[in-house]
């Protein structure tokens, strides 16, 4: 079994295409998505109907519902709060009722086998809420609250937009990073941010005999294609969004 595992990816199509273009040249047998799908990015109908057509498991990401209810507060400034209210905002527009019916229909959590003897629990934050955040230097004592008595060889995620292997008891905790907004940081000023994001991230997890390795990869993108394509596509905050690639 080899999986490609992909998180993040904030309406971003362009990068999308590129992780997706190398999961085939990876020969992955299946394609797993860790939420945060549409929003915030250039191209939220087009990445749900790209993934619609792929038929991948996704689970729900915290964004993910905030195109069916946007949110009053973000874990952000007020001004940057404002930012991201606005481009949502924004993204949720671009839907139609068969978008959001998609969205509705994702579920929190994502369990498989991997081989005879080891499973991977997938999600968004934790298993208990896609709002968590699981840093490298996350107390054993939280990280158990946030799992919930879930439990798996692989327990895997996304939303902080930072890539990490973690150990946890029996079992390996992956980050597997953004595709889309590798350049942001989620849910706590304390965890690393990337600077001068010219990539997107992505994962792949194999078995074998009971065997399983990671590994977390970075594959180049074609950064001002993807700003040609968000000022062309009329979102609000183009240079917030800009910004994110060109800074860091």
């Amino acid at each position: 079994m080899r999986l490609g595992l992909i998180a993040d990816i904030h309406g971003n199509l362009l990068a999308l295409d590129v992780v997706l273009q190398a999961l085939a040249e990876e020969q992955v047998d299946r394609i797993i998505c860790l939420g945060d799908i549409g929003s915030l990015g250039p191209q939220p109908r087009e990445v749900i109907g790209r993934l619609r057509q792929l038929g991948c498991p996704i689970v729900l990401g915290n964004t993910d519902a905030w195109l069916l209810e946007p949110p009053v507060a973000t874990p952000a400034t007020p001004e940057e709060g404002r930012v991201l209210r606005e481009i949502n905002r924004w993204c949720a527009d671009q839907l139609e009722a068969e978008d959001r019916a998609y969205l509705q229909s994702l579920p929190p959590t994502y369990a498989c086998a991997l081989d005879e003897e080891n499973t991977m629990l997938c999600f968004h934050g934790s298993p208990r809420s896609f709002d968590d955040v699981i840093a490298a230097v996350t107390p054993d004592a939280l990280v158990e609250e946030m799992l919930a008595g879930a439990s798996a060889r692989i327990l895997v995620g996304g939303h902080t937009h930072v890539q990490m292997v973690r150990r946890y008891e029996a079992s390996w905790i992956v980050n597997v990073g953004s595709v889309g907004l590798p350049g942001v940081n989620a849910g706590s000023p304390e965890l690393p941010k990337n600077r001068q994001v010219r990539w997107a991230e992505y994962g792949v997890v194999s078995s074998q005999h009971g065997q399983v390795s990671l590994e977390l990869r970075r594959t180049p993108v074609d950064v001002a294609a993807l700003l040609q394509t968000a000022r062309r596509s009329g979102m609000p905050h183009f240079d917030w969004w800009a910004q994110l690639w060109e800074t860091g």
